[in-house]
């Protein structure tokens, strides 16, 4: 059946209606993250350049921790909204142990690394002596809150597949304001509290954590949520483990691919010098603040297409991920008009040398054409791809598009060939617009329409 005759299938009324119900809030949820590095890079920023550098380099550790949690979340998500469209709670309290499990590992693994190596975690990113003592001192207090995240992920997964949607894009919302307000109180001194600066950032993301977490953990006594069955924590079906294992491992390697490879992006970029470095801080942080609506979308995609797979409505799960489809095109050309609107306000709104400001505008720019293949391949991919359980392409092209062509080239030309940071900046947004091709043809397969759950 061709995608004209799938669409005809679908009510329109109840698909928006759907789409913005989940979309909205996750998009919230994602934006008020993302408001979290702002408000850092923009308070920072009004201190210090080294300020404002050193934490956004430290904070690349959160960032490949996130790698692991979002690829354990995203399976118990996959499996999740499947067997919620199917309607068997017994199952999700077995899901939710399951990421409890290898998220709250990988949430201690880190921990310690930030309280006992930090020193040598700022040295991936940087051999400036001065950001490597700012970043450490940061790690040293946000440790603590890198133990907390993964559990507090694991309930806010859980409410998001399970039609609490809101309350989970609430807890999370309120979280960031505190966590901006501290950020006000500790950074700058107000209210009588100690000038901290970067370590003011560092303790009000470690307090607003433990909120977090408190909250998730009393609203989700109510009787309506799924919580984790700790009676049976430890002996989770064979079957059911193995199903997790089969999405988490495409999803782990996607993760670590794209976070890893990101992260060697920055660290690329923090060897060409303190303005290029603070520039591509702060383009970062525009990128996220404009990627949350695609973000959204994107999981919002993965709910709607497994309640339909995981309820055995496939046709129907098929026409949705093909409208899907089809929306993250018109998602990607208003992200690419938002990149070019912004980026005068963006380039004044923090304290930069001329050179980093002229850097800055050069990837602002540079961003407007990658918002297209960022926003496509989100929702796509991560969307209605890893809702059926194609888990898979997700890391066969990172491995090929990033690590095969943009990161080898990025490096020669920093090191090698002595490429100015604009054209390497150019070089690591390489790989999202140049593998939609690919991904276009990955999604006529249909591959990705089948019913995971037993």
């Amino acid at each position: 059946m061709d995608e004209k005759k799938q669409s005809v299938q679908i009510d329109n009324k109840v698909f928006y209606r759907n789409l913005a119900r989940l979309a909205l809030p996750i998009a919230l949820q994602s934006l008020m993250l993302a408001a979290v590095a702002a408000a850092d890079a923009l308070m920072l920023g009004k201190v210090a350049q080294d300020e404002m550098t050193a934490v956004s380099l430290a904070t690349q550790i959160q960032f490949v921790q996130n790698m692991f949690l979002a690829a354990i979340t995203a399976a118990g998500a996959i499996l999740g909204a499947q067997y919620w469209g199917k309607g068997d709670r017994h199952t999700l309290e077995d899901i939710f142990n399951m990421m409890l499990r290898f998220c709250g590992i990988i949430s201690v693994l880190f921990f310690l690394a930030c309280e006992f190596l930090p020193e040598l975690l700022m040295h991936i990113f940087t051999q400036d002596s001065t950001l490597i003592a700012l970043g450490s001192a940061y790690l040293r207090i946000a440790g603590w809150s890198y133990l907390l995240t993964g559990v507090s992920q694991c309930y806010l997964t859980m409410m998001k597949v399970s039609d609490h949607v809101k309350p989970g894009a609430i807890i999370s919302s309120g979280a960031v304001i505190l966590n901006i307000c501290l950020n006000l109180i500790f950074i700058f001194g107000l209210l009588g509290a100690h000038r901290m600066q970067a370590r003011g950032a560092a303790l009000a993301t470690t307090l607003s954590r433990v909120v977090e977490l408190v909250l998730c953990i009393i609203v989700s006594a109510q009787s309506s949520y799924i919580r984790p069955a700790f009676p049976r924590f430890f002996r989770l079906p064979r079957q059911l483990k193995g199903d997790f294992i089969r999405q988490c491992l495409p999803l782990m390697g996607g993760s670590l691919c794209w976070g890893v490879g990101f992260t060697s992006y920055t660290a690329i970029m923090g060897n060409m010098g303190n303005d290029a470095a603070a520039a591509n801080s702060v383009a970062a942080v525009a990128r996220d603040l404009i990627c949350c609506m695609c973000n959204g979308i994107g999981s919002a995609a993965g709910i709607l297409v497994g309640n339909e797979l995981g309820a055995g409505r496939l046709e129907k799960g098929k026409a949705y991920g093909i409208k899907l489809k089809n929306i993250s095109y018109a998602i990607g050309f208003l992200s690419t008009a938002l990149v070019l609107a912004v980026t005068p306000f963006v380039v004044k709104m923090v304290i930069l040398t001329e050179q980093a400001q002229s850097y800055l505008t050069g990837m602002m720019v540079i961003m407007s054409i990658y918002m297209i293949g960022r926003c496509v391949n989100t929702v796509t991919i991560n969307g209605v791809l890893d809702g059926g359980g194609d888990t898979l392409f997700d890391m066969y092209s990172l491995i090929v598009c990033m690590w095969v062509i943009a990161i080898p080239l990025a490096l020669t030309g920093a090191f090698v060939l002595h490429w100015s940071p604009l054209a390497v900046y150019a070089c690591t947004c390489l790989d999202e617009v140049g593998k939609i091709p690919w991904v276009m043809a990955r999604f006529r397969k249909y591959k990705w329409v089948q019913d995971l759950t037993r």
